[in-house]
């Protein structure tokens, strides 16, 4: 069988990236002999594939839209210069045969994002340099000839790029991402009193946990609220420019001594094992890999209905769902949060429900969707 080179084109490497762990998962399981993969990327450091091929695309720009449109071009150009069988992006570049829409539509994140956006401010959205060329390469991408499919790890993101920009169901591709259920596991009582011991967290307390970085969109402020006058603990992975900000927020509601403010780590798996659930009151998210990371541990999740993470939940049973603004249902779902000793249902439940998403089972189906289009 030949061996099919694959240039995947992501500008920047995160640790914390979703990308990046969508790629990493995927590659666990591929065989080198049978994908040659290609990153064409701005930089990519500490990147621990030996199958991976870096090719180091890094334009100067003196503006964020400058270096955007600098790096786009010089991919393109790359990546026609060497004839690759397939190019997947990651970001939003016309002329790609695959996009991963690991974003969303920024067309529906906008329109999201302006219920937290003062109306004296919406205007400036609407006329942002910024926004409008993200709007203009979206575009420009999705209703490019040369795009074959797009990949989606959602239905509501699917949905929503069929809905702005018209394209065909069958265009699009439902591939969620991976989880290894072997490292991310539910930790048993030794583990689970060490990592809250680090975090000065009562035993016999209850303890969510919030994972992500922009604490503006994924919901921290909320999740805030839903923790006032009451005994749990807040664990928060993650970082933002504004963290300050939240921190005053906590003092101001008095339960600032409540909350643990971590930062980005490598290792999250311990926090996970100090909390009873995920709070995650997200504006617009596409699908956290936080989601299946939690419930690969055991933790029930509480999301918003514009998460796509919402679709492995079913209310009562692995979590719950509101939406993301409502703090009285967040309090009342936090409220009917078990610890995790006392009862175990929607743990189990939780385990289960994403026990399909294996880096074997995304390895298939990448494979599967990359020999249908060169076929």
């Amino acid at each position: 069988m030949k061996t099919i080179r694959l240039a995947i084109v992501r500008q920047k490497y995160r640790p914390d990236g979703g990308a990046e762990r969508f790629i990493s998962r995927a590659l666990e399981a591929l065989d080198p002999k049978v994908l040659a993969l290609h990153i064409i990327t701005r930089q990519w450091p500490g990147t621990s594939w030996p199958a991976c091929h870096l090719h180091i695309c890094n334009p100067r720009g003196n503006s964020r839209i400058a270096r955007e449109r600098g790096f786009s071009d010089a991919a393109r150009r790359y990546w026609q210069q060497h004839h690759f069988d397939l190019v997947q992006s990651h970001e939003r570049i016309s002329g790609c045969d695959v996009f991963r829409a690991g974003d969303g539509a920024h067309r529906a994140w906008l329109e999201h994002r302006e219920r937290i956006v003062p109306i004296h401010k919406r205007w400036l959205t609407h006329i942002s340099p910024y926004h409008r060329s993200v709007l203009s390469a979206e575009r420009e991408m999705f209703y490019s000839s040369q795009l074959k499919k797009i990949i989606c790890n959602s239905t509501m993101v699917r949905d929503d790029i069929m809905c702005y920009y018209g394209v065909k169901e069958h265009k699009c591709a439902l591939i969620y991402n991976a989880i290894d259920p072997t490292q991310f596991a539910p930790g048993n009582g030794a583990q689970r009193q060490v990592a809250r011991e680090a975090l000065s967290i009562p035993e016999k307390a209850r303890a969510l946990i919030f994972v992500g970085s922009g604490f503006a969109r994924k919901g921290l402020r909320q999740a805030l609220c839903a923790i006032v006058k009451t005994d749990l603990y807040l664990i928060v992975v993650g970082q933002d420019k504004h963290q300050w900000r939240y921190q005053a927020l906590a003092k101001s509601l008095g339960c600032l001594s409540h909350v643990r403010f971590i930062g980005v780590c490598q290792d999250v798996i311990p926090y996970y094992h100090a909390a009873d659930a995920l709070i995650l009151p997200t504006l617009y998210d596409p699908f956290p890999n936080a989601i299946l990371e939690a419930m690969s541990c055991g933790l029930p999740v509480i999301t918003s209905h514009h998460c796509g993470g919402a679709e492995f939940i079913k209310q009562g049973r692995e979590g719950f769902i509101c939406d993301a603004l409502d703090i009285h249902s967040l309090r009342t779902f936090v409220a009917e949060i078990p610890r995790w000793e006392q009862d175990l249902a929607m743990s189990v439940a939780a385990r289960q429900r994403v026990s399909r998403c294996t880096p074997e089972n995304l390895s298939r189906q990448l494979m599967g969707l990359y020999r249908q289009l060169l076929s």
